[in-house]
């Protein structure tokens, strides 16, 4: 933000009546109100958040907020000055020792609550506690961090005075700052979201295109005519990328399905589409669901629509469970869309995970409409993090959800999920943003903890069912760029089972935490965070209504997907 302020810090030489900051060795210069609220948002920064974090990460993001504190403490100092036609006071002496003795106390305080909240959290999730040691190297790191952010924030203060003077000549001095600083927040704006983050996105897509063609050890090619890749299959093994390959070179066996069942069993049927295997979306849907009639997939029992997440990833634990619940009498059909990581997927490519999750259900319902009613198998669809909000872009709503499918599992769902936040925003009075009822649960329900309630338990649920599974920790769900400067419901409601009441919301410093705990989503145990496992069973059962299934078996399943 320090670009924005084209005179807030000016040097002294030239201005003397102006200096407002301290010099510190090596002619390094701040401010004393951007120090100050610098130090506040460093402090703000050690206080809880979503998910645990190391002592390095934590000095990180504490650095990253002192850098954004800096530059709002400039700005507001700035707007002040101008507003008010006044010169800045230099600060006396007295003033920046009180800001170092308080930067000192503060910092140590922060310091030593933010470890006892680390140390809360990570009990709160079964994790390890960190080490005092460890956790000594935040306030370091924040510093580095702060000093190179604030150093590259004046690098684009100099082009703005650069800038200034070259329109001083046709304007006057302040109507040429004005433009100076617009003109220069502009073209950063432009470079940051344009030519800067499209050469970054574009350069981990082809890194990550390397990656897609390596095969992970013990993957091979199916031998059987009911996968892709496999005899028969129009699809060749090789185009599935790397995640497709993973989808059909694993999951239960025949011997493994009859084991648990301790009864005979059919073979699955998995179908997949990789992001070479056609040049479009609607090409790889196409392919994918030929290769599924040709398998017999729409003769079987059951047959699941996924929406992958970015990378093409299909979460093992969602359709293994389906299959063994399923008996294997059942038929799974996905396709890839992109190479990039799920994380970084739910901020970049909402596009393509809307355009895939339509083209592949659309495709599917097609063919399945053809079909007479009593030779069609049941419609369920699937979806996880930016899966789910593909999975959506199908659908209109609720009564399209049930009307075209005969069950829907949501798991994760990002926050800007159009459905997901339809359903949300219009929850019924009462019912927390953590866990919404909607409409009295007549179609659509959410849960926290499906084994043992997916509430309004009292009231009936049709016989088409949506289920979405939150994690009251889980980033993806709630990161937003509201949360910039707007308290979320459920950080005004009680917390999670697994998030701190201490944390609260902050302006400006929440929104740095959550995006900052997005990347660690998937480093926390089963059952917090964005990792979803045994979860998937409960919300399978509760969907499909297995005759004879027991809780019995639904037990040793959640045991057998979080054991393997």
């Amino acid at each position: 933000m320090e670009h924005l302020l084209t005179h807030a810090e000016q040097p002294a030489a030239a201005h003397p009546a102006w200096r407002v900051s301290r010099t510190w060795p090596h002619g390094i210069r701040y401010t004393l109100p951007g120090a100050w609220v610098a130090l506040l948002f460093a402090c703000l920064a050690f206080t809880p958040s979503l998910l645990p974090r190391s002592g390095p990460f934590q000095g990180f993001v504490s650095g990253v907020s002192a850098a954004m504190g800096y530059g709002l403490g400039c700005l507001g100092a700035w707007l002040w000055r101008e507003f008010a036609d006044r010169p800045a006071r230099a600060p006396r002496r007295r003033a920046w020792q009180a800001f170092a003795v308080t930067a000192c106390v503060a910092m140590l305080v922060s310091l030593l609550l933010g470890w006892h909240w680390q140390h809360r959290l990570r009990e709160l999730m079964g994790m390890p506690s960190p080490g005092r040691a460890g956790y000594l190297v935040a306030p370091f790191v924040a510093a580095i961090v702060f000093v190179l952010l604030v150093a590259a924030g004046r690098g684009l203060r100099v082009m703005t005075r650069a800038l200034a003077r070259g329109l001083a000549k046709y304007m006057g001095p302040r109507a040429a700052r004005a433009m100076s600083g617009l003109a220069v927040v502009v073209l950063t704006a432009l470079v940051a979201s344009g030519v800067l983050w499209n050469g970054l996105i574009r350069s981990a897509d082809r890194t990550l295109e390397v990656q897609d063609r390596m095969t992970d050890e013990g993957v091979v090619a199916p031998r059987t005519a009911l996968r892709s890749g496999g005899p028969g299959s129009m699809i060749p093994w090789e185009s599935l990328g790397r995640e497709g390959r993973n989808f059909i070179g694993r999951g239960p066996s025949v011997q493994e399905l009859s084991r648990f069942h301790g009864t005979a069993v059919q073979e699955p049927i998995r179908a997949y589409a990789g992001f070479d295997s056609a040049k479009d979306a609607e090409g790889r849907a196409a392919l994918a669901v030929d290769d599924l009639e040709r398998a017999g997939g729409f003769d079987r029992a059951y047959l699941l629509v996924v929406t992958t997440t970015g990378s093409g990833w299909v979460v093992p634990e969602a359709v293994d469970a389906f299959e063994y619940i399923t008996r294997g009498d059942s038929a799974i059909v996905a396709m890839q869309y992109s190479h990039l990581w799920s994380w970084l997927s739910v901020l970049v490519d909402q596009e393509r995970a809307r355009e895939s999750g339509r083209a592949l259900f659309d495709e599917v319902y097609e063919r399945w409409s053809r079909r007479p009613p009593g030779q069609r198998p049941k419609l369920l669809v699937f979806g996880e993090s930016l899966g789910s909000y593909g999975g959506e872009s199908a659908f209109s709503g609720e009564r399209d959800l049930a009307n075209r499918t005969d069950g829907v599992l949501f798991v994760g769902p990002p926050n800007f999920n159009t459905l997901y936040r339809l359903f949300t925003d219009h929850r019924d009075p009462g019912s927390p943003e953590v866990e919404p009822i909607y409409r009295n649960g007549r179609i659509v329900r959410f849960s926290r903890r499906p084994g043992s309630d997916i509430p309004p338990s009292d009231a009936p649920w049709g016989g088409s069912r949506v289920l979405y599974l939150i994690h009251p920790s889980d980033p993806i769900i709630w990161w937003s760029p509201r949360l910039l400067v707007q308290r979320p419901d459920w950080l005004r409601e009680p917390r999670g089972e697994d998030v701190l009441g201490q944390m609260v919301w902050i302006p400006f410093v929440t929104f740095w935490q959550v995006t900052a705990d997005l990347p660690l989503g998937m480093e926390v145990p089963a059952g917090h965070g964005h990792v979803y496992t045994a979860e998937h069973v409960d919300g399978w059962v509760a969907l499909l209504r297995p005759e004879g299934w027991s809780a019995d078996q639904t037990a040793r399943l959640r045991n057998l997907l979080l054991t393997r």
